[in-house]
């Protein structure tokens, strides 16, 4: 009886002392109070902490830090006071963030997946695990985000960098982000000097809808060394931007693209209804084992160049193609798994629904002479059901998934055992609805026999994820 006397009612506006369990899926440390569970923003595993109860949900809360009592065993020192924003675990060793992502995994597939033995067969750590990231947006803005740890009267007024998380109007000004390659950095630097000292270069507002300049986004070709400089404004005026331009043309002579997209919607997304090229080609190239890619600015290209290699290599090895295999690679982007792994089979379908990520498909096929692997545009949530599918096409030996974070659509995931391929390839970066999707997928008869994960993203709550199923 005292001890329910002595329990706390988890309410909003609640402070208590917490032991962080885990990383729960999405980066947040896990904790439990009296078996209630408790999300806390910014913990991380082993640590003691004085947390406050900011929402309540049936079941679960959620609590930021207010402090550390005790620190983790694994908590290192981070390279910069903002990683909470995108990095997010940066203060937790990268050996616990690879045991922590692995965890999710599999508590996903067994939980919610009911595969109550479910075990990752292998995991692929990233290497190197800062400096990674060949694609960035920064977004510039009239509403600057403060940190406490700056001074006092800091001006508010101009900003270049990232998104807090939960406000689509505060930006937070970044000098330094240790995922890009060290020249963004010092792009960023001039970028924001001479916007700075040029009254005409005002950021967009996204309140009123008023001013120029929305993004200015990086695009690296880490094995070429190849850089796109891509900045989008709200209307078309290139004697405006000139400034801007030829500015970093001149002090960054590893330039090799730069264009300027124009998005006049108060839509906030950084491409354009149209393009105007400034300089150069409209596209950079970059390789990825044999083959080389035209990435364009708006364009779909895996993010990180060394863990995408090291996906495909994931999905060639689950194939074990022998060259007489007709595979289906379902939501193929713009081609880059089929492309991978045309010249070890047969023949390879992709099948995609968006015209631009299939034209770019087709042009890498044809810039890298590969003459087996066909493209169709096709709505995959009913292609299949309906019965779009030419008969002149063979059916499939080997089956690639590697659809939108939300998963398949019921539909399809429920059509799938109808194709009769005799391997299905399941690549995701949502653990979650991939072990909502492999359930249907065992119910219909395609069982589990090798499972894989990749951290493309290193020292952030995103997870890569290789599945094979066959009958």
């Amino acid at each position: 009886m005292n001890d329910t006397l002595n329990t706390p009612v988890i309410k909003k506006g609640l402070e208590l002392e917490l032991d962080i369990e885990s990383l729960a899926y999405g980066g947040m440390g896990l904790a439990r109070k009296d078996n209630f569970v408790v999300f806390v923003k910014g913990a991380i595993p082993g640590q003691k902490v004085l947390a406050k109860i900011y929402k309540k949900k049936n079941g679960f809360a959620e609590a930021r830090v207010l402090d550390i009592l005790t620190e983790s065993p694994h908590a290192v020192e981070v390279k910069c006071n903002h990683y909470y924003i995108c990095s997010k675990v940066q203060n937790l060793s990268y050996e616990e963030q690879l045991k922590e992502k692995a965890n999710q995994v599999e508590d996903a597939f067994r939980r919610l997946g009911s595969f109550t033995d479910f075990k990752l067969n292998s995991t692929v750590a990233a290497d190197p695990i800062f400096n990674y990231r060949n694609k960035m947006e920064f977004t510039f803005s009239p509403y600057r985000w403060v940190l406490d740890s700056e001074p006092e009267g800091v001006d508010r007024s101009f900003a270049l960098g990232l998104h807090i998380p939960g406000r689509y109007d505060k930006i937070l000004d970044i000098k330094n982000c240790h995922i890009q390659p060290e020249i963004g950095n010092k792009i960023l630097k001039v970028a924001r000097e001479v916007c700075l000292s040029n009254l005409d270069l005002k950021p967009y507002d996204p309140k009123s809808h008023v001013g120029f300049l929305r993004y200015l986004m990086i695009r690296y070709g880490v094995n070429t060394n190849q850089l796109m400089i891509n900045i989008v404004t709200s209307y078309n005026d290139i004697n405006k931007l000139s400034p801007l331009t030829d500015t970093l043309l001149k002090e960054f002579p590893e330039i090799t693209s730069m264009v300027n997209n124009v998005n006049t919607r108060k839509a906030d997304v950084a491409y354009g209804e149209y393009e105007t090229l400034i300089f150069g080609n409209p596209y950079i190239e970059e390789k990825m084992g044999d083959l080389t890619f035209e990435i364009s600015a708006n364009s779909f290209f895996q993010t990180n160049t060394f863990q995408g290699l090291r996906l495909y290599q994931e999905v060639e090895k689950a194939a074990e193609l022998s060259g007489n295999e007709v595979i289906f690679d379902l939501y193929c982007g713009t081609g880059t798994i089929g492309l991978f792994l045309a010249n070890k089979a047969k023949e390879v379908y992709g099948f995609e629904i968006i015209r631009s990520s299939l034209e770019d498909a087709e042009k890498n096929a044809e810039k890298n002479g590969v003459d087996n692997i066909f493209f169709l545009k096709s709505n995959l949530d009913t292609f299949f059901k309906s019965g779009q599918l030419s008969r002149k096409i063979p059916k499939p030996d080997i089956i690639i998934l590697d659809p939108p974070r939300a998963g398949m659509h019921p539909d399809m995931t429920n059509y799938l055992h109808k194709i009769k391929a005799k391997k299905i390839i399941y690549v995701s970066c949502n653990p979650t609805t991939q072990a909502r999707d492999a359930k249907i997928l065992a119910e219909k008869g395609y069982h589990i026999k090798k499972a894989s994960m990749v951290d493309m993203f290193p020292h952030t709550p995103h997870i890569e994820t290789v599945v094979l199923f066959s009958k």
